[in-house]
């Protein structure tokens, strides 16, 4: 007789936590090294010396840190894409360092399933590839 084994219920976090952290194991040697703001993934392997094992900022890799970056918290709770309650200045800052660092010096490698699923795990058909930040096709996608 087989055991019947419950699905486990993955909240939107995980999900998008697995989808990011999950292609590459970050703290190896030679692999990229991935972080998402605003649902879009960034290869910050080049700011190895910031994003990197024991840097000062590993801790916003591998997840959608959107919360962390407008607050400019390393805070465990604020390493989230929910952006709930964050005030105007933090969500200008939000702007600003996404403009200003993230798309000015990264490459956009994806986007993270909040970005292009709807709650239900569904496409989101709003979501139209033209209106997002580009990114460049690589030989490893």
């Amino acid at each position: 007789m087989m055991k019947q084994k419950r699905k486990k219920e993955v909240s939107d976090r995980e999900r998008e936590e697995r989808l990011v952290a999950e292609y590459f194991e970050h703290d190896k040697e030679g692999q990229p090294i991935y972080m998402a703001v605003k649902g879009v993934v960034f290869d910050v392997t080049s700011g190895k010396e910031f994003y990197g094992k024991g840097a000062p900022y590993n801790a916003l890799v591998g997840k959608d840190s959107t919360r962390g970056v407008a607050k400019m918290s390393l805070d465990p709770e604020d390493l989230t894409h929910d952006t709930t309650g964050l005030t105007e200045e933090e969500l200008k800052s939000l702007d600003d360092i996404f403009n200003d660092v993230y798309k000015a010096k990264y490459p956009i490698v994806g986007y993270t399933s909040q970005r292009i699923l709807n709650e239900d795990g569904s496409p989101n058909q709003n979501f139209k590839p033209e209106d997002q930040p580009h990114f460049s096709i690589r030989d490893e996608f």
